[in-house]
């Protein structure tokens, strides 16, 4: 297990929780002969029963390292990034779809300040539907909700699985980028798999892993990866499972609106043969590092999303691409800065806090531009246009 320096240490009941869940993951190496892709590896690492990541009861997401957390997301950042998101949502729920359904909750801040602004708006749904399969998770939401919100939680319920057919308004902040990915490297100018295989590190036998790249043959490699031109090495990752989630998003959505933000690129970028080293990154405490076989179950593993696959699996699925932009621009086309105009700029302390936290998320330098919001749709007039793509939509570039 490659250590990376200044990162802080597990304490001894998480190091045991991390040796279960490496037995775990070594045991299905071992059933499959030795080697297993990598978005085999990064299910079981984010989602192995009782011991991955999400499906276990580490802290994941916080404002700093104090509070046990390994990373933040807008929702906790500030509340005006649901109040700008309920402006867009407002007018959808009024037109006869009184549901919301959110995908990746986390600790429920998205939906209790969801439902917050859309009481303000005059828009309240009629249900506010969680897919989570998180016990832990589904318990620090509910907790969220009846601090936050205690007059709405009655609203909000929990799904085991998706619905058969969903009319409302769907929502999914940063849940793209925690599906697993394929991992494929080309070197000599052959494409690989690049895998997981087991490996010893010495302390006892302790479970450790390490990539090990295996051969495709010129039918088994993604079309996706042969319009990367030249014959240099690269590293890259492709994204079945989350296109898949979209298909699935579209079979069921008779009407009504997707939107899903997240960090990434259109196609383009993502496969610019000078993108050479891939997006795949982890996150623990609050620091980033590339290592995903360091602590498995105790640290984030993410892939930057290809956008431009989620926007071609929407549309196979029916759905129509009906916007695309920064989240800068998306938040400030729905309203984000006339929000913050209902704040005392001389009120320093109320009002300082909350402007930095805005200017994180409409900042190129930070959140701004490296996130992206992608609204997927179907049976939506288009004489009511989505405001937040009003200006600077980059449909185009997908």
């Amino acid at each position: 297990m490659q250590k990376v320096a200044s990162l802080p240490l597990p304490s001894a009941d998480a190091l045991d929780a991390s040796a279960a869940l490496s037995i775990c993951i070594a045991g299905a190496i071992d059933a499959a002969g030795g080697w297993i892709g990598f978005d085999r590896f990064m299910s079981l690492a984010l989602y192995a029963p009782r011991l991955g990541y999400y499906s276990g009861g580490a802290a994941k997401f916080g404002r700093d390292v104090n509070d046990g957390s390994d990373f933040i997301t807008a929702p906790e950042l500030t509340p005006f990034f649901a109040r700008t998101l309920a402006r867009q949502f407002a007018p959808l729920v009024r037109m006869n779809l009184p549901r919301v359904m959110e995908f990746g909750a986390g600790t429920g801040r998205l939906a209790a300040d969801l439902l917050l602004a859309l009481e303000t708006e005059d828009a309240l749904p009629d249900t506010y539907q969680i897919v989570e399969l998180s016990g832990e998770l589904r318990a620090r939401q509910q907790a969220t909700l009846d601090q936050r919100a205690p007059h709405l939680a009655g609203r909000v319920t929990w799904l085991d699985a998706l619905p058969d057919r969903f009319e409302g308004v769907v929502v999914g902040n940063e849940v793209l980028d925690a599906m697993p990915v394929r991992l494929y490297a080309r070197t000599g100018g052959r494409w690989h798999e690049r895998g997981v295989v087991c490996a010893k590190d010495g302390k006892a036998g302790a479970e450790a892993f390490a990539f090990e790249d295996r051969p495709l043959e010129d039918g088994a490699i993604p079309a996706v990866l042969l319009g990367i031109p030249g014959d240099h090495d690269i590293v890259t990752e492709t994204h079945t499972e989350a296109e898949g989630f979209t298909r699935a998003v579209g079979a069921l959505l008779a009407r009504g609106a997707a939107f899903f933000i997240d960090y990434g690129f259109p196609a383009s970028e993502y496969y610019h043969p000078h993108r050479t080293g891939g997006t795949l990154m982890c996150h623990y405490r609050h620091h980033a590092h590339p290592d995903p076989f360091l602590y498995p179950g105790l640290q984030d593993i993410t892939a930057h999303v290809n956008f431009s696959g989620i926007a071609q699996a929407g549309v196979e699925a029916g759905l129509q691409v009906s916007g695309y932009a920064s989240q800068a621009r998306f938040l400030m086309n729905a309203g984000i800065t006339e929000l913050m105009m209902s704040l005392d700029p001389s009120d320093a302390r109320a009002f300082l806090p909350q402007a930095n936290a805005v200017q994180k998320l409409l900042s190129e330098a930070e959140m701004g531009e490296l996130f992206k919001v992608i609204a997927l749709t179907r049976g939506i007039d288009d004489a009511m246009p989505l405001d937040g793509f009003a200006r600077g939509d980059r449909s185009f570039a997908l």
